[in-house]
């Protein structure tokens, strides 16, 4: 199975040390009112609503917070509407960065995407400008620990592409026809499904060995991920053990 570095391990651990509440949940019910509005109400026959739902959940967001969401994307209720953007361009040392935002003023998403980059020398780019390098995959997330062995027979059994774990569990990847099946059979095997949703995936990485850059691609990563409007940030950074260490 494919490796995962330390430094994907604690920029993970870090997203949920520093995630608030608030924000987070704001963030989650975006996505559930977006999935609602494209798909419909039922999450039994909206998969992206299901999945929308599930990680909402997991954070203990309540029903009736829930229950809002899907009615202001139905229009049961009256609320913004929100639109999905998704930005591409290269950070310090080359890094190339996907950002999925979710959106009720575009022109301001779009400028403040545009000055993050700015900031901390970076550059925003055209569509399917780092596109190419990542492979758009499902991800399944489970809050069971499993070693190698226990991965690679799971993912076999489930048909999933790769697994690997984290702080957090046991993480499953596959293509996105096949995410709503594969936490369907999971489930099946009761074992408890955490997260789950689509991502990208990087073909090639870029090796930071600098400090400064290093830093500067930290700072713009959290720029990014703290903007009310970004849902999701990608990248295909490679940072050495020592270096994610001297960071702190």
């Amino acid at each position: 199975m494919a490796g995962h570095s330390k430094w994907a391990n604690i920029k993970h651990r870090k997203a949920v040390v520093d995630a608030r509440r608030g924000k987070r949940f704001t963030k989650l019910s975006k996505e559930i009112i977006v999935a609602a509005r494209l798909g419909g109400g039922d999450p039994e026959a909206n998969t992206r609503l299901r999945m929308a739902i599930q990680n909402a959940r997991a954070v203990s967001m309540s029903n009736d917070t829930i229950k809002r969401a899907i009615q202001r994307g139905t229009g049961e209720i009256e609320g913004a509407t929100y639109d999905e953007l998704t930005f591409e361009g290269y950070g310090p040392g080359g890094v190339a960065i996907i950002i999925e935002c979710t959106t009720d003023n575009r022109n301001r998403t779009v400028a403040d995407v545009r000055a993050a980059f700015a900031k901390c020398d970076g550059n925003m780019g055209e569509a399917n400008s780092v596109a190419w390098n990542f492979d758009r995959r499902g991800r399944c997330e489970l809050a069971v620990y499993l070693d190698d062995n226990e991965q690679m027979e799971l993912a076999l059994e489930l048909g999933a592409d790769d697994v690997f774990g984290n702080d957090e569990g046991t993480v499953l990847l596959c293509s996105p026809d096949e995410l709503g099946r594969v936490i369907n059979v999971a489930i099946e095997r009761k074992l408890e499904v955490r997260s789950s949703g689509f991502t990208w995936e990087p073909r090639t990485h870029v090796e930071l060995g600098e400090e400064h850059l290093a830093k500067k691609l930290v700072k713009l990563l959290d720029i990014l991920e703290d903007h009310d409007d970004v849902q999701h940030v990608y990248n295909n950074a490679d940072i050495s053990d020592e270096l994610v260490d001297a960071l702190g």
